[in-house]
């Protein structure tokens, strides 16, 4: 499996469903995520740190405490 796909996968899974852990999801549910990472990837090509850090950006509201809306 590819790391960065994987990584990214969670990324998405955490800023969509941050209650609930990656680990303890079914397959078919990670496979969809991981889906989603490829044609995220594939689209920003060369700029995948761009979308790894706005994923990082949306969770980091929630882990502070804060409204994601929050500036």
């Amino acid at each position: 499996m590819d790391y960065t796909t994987e990584l990214v996968a969670q990324a998405i899974h955490k800023a969509d469903h941050q209650e609930l852990p990656w680990h303890g999801q079914p397959v078919a549910h990670k496979e969809r995520y991981r889906e989603y990472a490829r044609n995220a990837i594939n689209l920003l090509g060369e700029d995948i740190g761009v979308l790894l850090l706005a994923l990082e950006g949306a969770t980091a509201g929630t882990r502070m405490g804060r409204p994601r809306a929050a500036a």
